[in-house]
């Protein structure tokens, strides 16, 4: 390709909305150009970096034995109901009427329509194990669409999806599939970890998901240095202390905290540790009718150390709390403490409720809650003397760094990463609710087991970004960079030797299978050069008269400091060298 031909459309300036170091570089780069909230142009740089992650997703799945195929981006909602997700799924799903009023949706996702197909192509175990797969456009209805490609509202997601007869044999694909998605994301150059995590609103019971390691990343990654062991924050669980509950050694004292209603003003306050005070969550859980109505609330209060943070996705899976919670009102919180949220505590309820304490909270003594009166806090708390040992003891805290590792290695770190691929067990929960049966050796309908993959083909440009970059633009790894190699010839327009040599090493790159690209727009060299640097080819060849009197041109690899003169007849080696490096 010559830059001539191509389109390059670079800026100096990011725009004013572009809030992260992805968003900005893909806009001034003229990879991206924004059409509407969270919804992009792949600008023909872009493409190019989209169609090379495609195509090693592609590959290593066709490798893998999956089988691709294209479902539509507009689905019946009819099948979509048959699962409920039509109506859970909430206002992500973009809903749509035809001219004729029948409902559609705008997939998000495919669950339900490869198994629609699964159903009626795939009768005998015979026909057993099967996996389908695409590479399609995608659409969720995000609330604040922002970061452009890392939350876009509309993208492209490679979705595969798994059947098989039987547990072991579906673990066995997941297996497989989770494999192929190390060998990918090792194609792609990125530094990454394999997390264990939540199977979230998805469903199942086995599930990784894949985090490209980045500082700007939305989630928190949890890992042993010391052993393989990483999950999400969701996911990754917080041992019970091993350390037994200490006496009591205070007595049960009501004291002033006036204006301190929060856990680190209250130990400011009394000059003591903040892993002294206890925190209260009022939570509640509603039952409803036929109709959808609330028929009647459950109050909840949870317990967790002054330090720590309550885990949503573990507090969901607690006993009565499987079918969703909310936080309290302040006419319930009243109704059970006769206080205002700040100073509430487990003494002197006025009503019962639930009550969960986390697995620090059990084994703490002489602890500090809210007194349930404006204004105090009671110290010197103590289970079994000031009130009953908890009912329920569970972990529903997010852990924190130097936290014991669940597999007994060593202690846990946290860094920050961005989900780009998630593999999912699913087992029978959307061959069940549709219907899904293959006959056995014997003749009986079993319902397909059944995992689900997916990839985030435009938002991992992005998420490399994050992770490849400096002040001067993009640092792409040569897998997925837009071009491999550019060549930059100085004069070109006025220096036949010039011209003559960029042409001669542009041809023998391309006899090579070198992506590359020549820069025949005749720039001035710091324009050239900013481009890309900006754009962030790997490879750089530039070519001059003055280098060129002496037999040399200069290499100069994106991450490196300074050039490196070649002679004319290394040039190639040196390249293939660096790129094979």
């Amino acid at each position: 390709m010559k830059a001539s031909q191509f389109l390059i459309s670079t800026l100096k300036e990011a725009p004013a909305d572009a809030e992260v170091v992805s968003h900005q570089l893909m806009t001034r780069a003229g990879l991206i150009k924004k059409l509407g909230a969270g919804i992009y142009n792949y600008m023909p740089m872009g493409l190019r970096v989209i169609r090379k992650v495609e195509a090693i997703v592609r590959e290593e799945m066709n490798r893998a034995g999956a089988i691709e195929m294209t479902m539509p981006v507009v689905q019946p909602a009819e099948l979509w109901q048959e699962t409920g997700r039509f109506d859970k799924m909430g206002p992500e799903l973009l809903r749509i009427k035809d001219r004729h009023g029948r409902d559609f949706v705008i997939q998000p996702t495919s669950e339900e329509v490869v198994t629609d197909v699964v159903r009626q192509e795939v009768r005998s175990y015979k026909q057993l194990p099967k996996n389908f797969y695409q590479i399609q456009t995608k659409f969720r209805d995000e609330r604040r669409p922002r970061f452009g490609l890392m939350r876009g509202r509309e993208f492209t997601m490679k979705d595969a999806y798994s059947f098989d007869r039987d547990m072991a044999s579906a673990k066995a694909s997941y297996q497989v599939m989770a494999g192929a998605y190390r060998k990918i994301f090792d194609r792609f150059g990125l530094t990454y970890r394999a997390v264990a995590a939540d199977s979230g609103a998805i469903g199942g019971d086995l599930s990784e998901e894949f985090q490209v390691i980045a500082a700007t990343g939305e989630d928190a990654i949890v890992y042993c240095p010391t052993s393989n062991y990483a999950a999400n924050m969701e996911k990754a669980e917080a041992l019970a202390p091993s350390q037994p509950r200490g006496a009591a050694s205070q007595a049960l004292t009501k004291t002033a905290t006036p204006g301190k209603s929060t856990c680190e003003d209250v130990a400011a306050l009394l000059n003591v540790p903040l892993s002294t005070t206890v925190k209260s969550l009022v939570l509640a859980t509603d039952k409803l009718d036929a109709e959808g109505a609330v028929k009647k609330s459950t109050v909840w209060l949870l317990l967790l150390r002054g330090d720590h943070d309550m885990n949503e996705v573990k507090v969901g899976k607690l006993p009565g709390m499987e079918g969703g919670f909310r936080f309290a009102s302040l006419s319930e919180i009243d109704d059970h403490f006769g206080c205002k949220p700040g100073y509430l505590g487990p003494l002197n309820l006025k009503k019962q409720l639930h009550l969960v304490a986390d697995r620090e909270v059990v084994v703490m003594a002489d602890w500090i809650c809210g007194a349930n009166e404006p204004d105090f806090h009671i110290t010197g708390v103590n289970w079994g003397r000031d009130l009953p040992e908890p009912a329920l003891v569970a972990d529903i805290r997010n852990v924190v760094a130097g936290d014991k590792s669940p597999d007994g290695a060593g202690e846990l770190a946290i860094e920050r990463g961005i989900e780009v691929g998630h593999v999912f067990y699913l087992g029978t929960k959307y061959s069940k609710a549709m219907n899904a049966t293959f006959l056995d050796e014997t003749g009986k309908p079993q319902f397909l087991e059944m995992g689900c993959y997916g990839i985030g083909i435009t938002r991992l440009p992005a998420a490399a970004i994050e992770q490849n970059h400096d002040e001067r633009g993009i640092i792409w790894p040569d897998a997925i960079a837009p071009f491999t190699a550019v060549i930059c010839p100085i004069g070109m327009d006025r220096s036949e030797a010039v011209k003559a040599e960029a042409e001669r090493i542009y041809a023998a790159l391309l006899a090579d299978g070198v992506d590359v690209i020549l820069d025949d727009r005749g720039e001035r060299p710091g324009a050239m050069f900013a481009d890309w640097e900006l754009i962030g080819v790997p490879h750089r060849i530039t070519i001059g008269d003055k280098g060129l009197k002496d037999g040399q041109v200069e290499y100069q690899h994106r991450r490196d400091a300074e050039a490196t003169k070649v002679a004319v007849g290394e040039i190639l080696s040196h390249v293939q060298g660096r790129m094979a490096a």
